[in-house]
């Protein structure tokens, strides 16, 4: 699959995640076989690019290309800017978001808000893809609600723009994250447009993205939540993709070993706030192990990254021969 000039390795992508995907955890996917990855959410208003989290989230060192930055914002004269300000700086891709369903952001008028007004996303779409010459992508939503879905004709309209992929998580806004992902509305969308379309919402198990791309036609599949703490499912849904058959699930030893170098890259990044952000990754690659729940609730109360780091590896070492396999289970991912 291409976007704009750019070949990835595989239809299998990490979602755009506020809070999650930073350059740690990207870097952590694309060496387990996801095939492509947008940063978190960056706000395309100038006066916060200075600001220590949003110089952050645009930071991708040492990341393998295409580096992928998604904007949020209303007005299209400021996302053009900072589409500008992100391309000049190496990114290789724009992204613009209008999926987000939080509150904080739909209040502002932007993410899944914009799709209230077609017109606004006319405008937004034709600025930003006018002020770049990198490819300009767009993450959107079926709709406001339910009774106001209108995926296909932001399709089209991104198409007419000049926008070179969609990404379409199948729920409105007003679902949020609740229910089941609309695949017709992507399968849809997907025969309205040209340009590749990605599915995403819903897809956690290498089963269910074969399902997907069968169901809608989709050119990729986006994982997000299911991803969380579970990074090698992207090796195990595109290795599926090709064979039709299972990956065995990783070692005692290989989960150690990717959960001790995540955080060892976790730490360099964010300095001295890292222990906390770190908490959420930790517990979300041992809740659901044997011991877990108490694990974590230890781990909220420890505030060195030594002694994190530490916690973590005498955990994974009371989980017997570090030969054997973790379970893990699917429902708490």
């Amino acid at each position: 699959m291409h976007i704009g000039p750019h070949e990835l390795p595989n239809n299998v992508f990490v979602a755009p995640m506020a809070g999650v995907t930073d350059r740690p955890y990207r870097r952590l996917c694309k060496a387990l076989g996801a095939g492509y990855a947008v940063s978190e959410m960056a706000a395309s208003n100038p006066r916060l690019w200075a600001s220590e989290k949003t110089a952050r989230r645009l930071n991708h060192d040492g990341e393998r290309a295409p580096v992928a930055v998604q904007l949020a914002g209303a007005d299209p004269q400021m996302l053009a800017e900072a589409a500008r300000y992100n391309a000049d700086r190496g990114a290789q891709i724009i992204d613009i978001n209008m999926g987000c369903p939080a509150k904080k952001v739909c209040n502002v008028a932007c993410g899944s808000a914009l799709l209230k007004d077609v017109a606004a996303v006319a405008r937004i779409l034709e600025a930003v893809v006018a002020a770049v010459e990198v490819p300009v992508t767009l993450k959107f939503r079926t709709g406001w609600d339910l009774s106001n879905r209108n995926a296909v004709d932001v399709a089209r309209l991104a198409e007419a723009s000049g926008i070179a992929a969609l990404t379409l998580h199948g729920r409105t806004r007003a679902c949020g994250y609740a229910g089941h992902a609309e695949y017709e509305t992507i399968r849809a969308v997907k025969q309205a447009v040209r340009i590749p379309v990605i599915a995403n919402g819903d897809i956690d198990t290498p089963e269910k993205a074969r399902f997907v791309l069968a169901a809608t036609g989709a050119d990729a599949v986006m994982i997000g939540r299911a991803a969380q703490g579970r990074p090698w499912i992207f090796r195990e849904t595109v290795h599926f993709l090709a064979t039709g058959s299972h990956l065995p699930a990783p070692r005692v030893a290989e989960v150690r070993s990717l959960l001790l170098d995540h955080l060892d890259d976790h730490y360099r990044f964010y300095g001295d706030s890292g222990v906390r952000t770190a908490r959420k990754h930790i517990i979300w690659y041992t809740r659901a192990l044997a011991g877990g729940r108490e694990f974590c609730a230890h781990m909220n109360a420890i505030d060195s990254s030594a002694e994190q780091a530490r916690a973590v590896d005498r955990f994974f070492a009371s989980h017997g021969e570090r030969s054997e396999r973790l379970v893990y289970a699917p429902t708490l991912h």
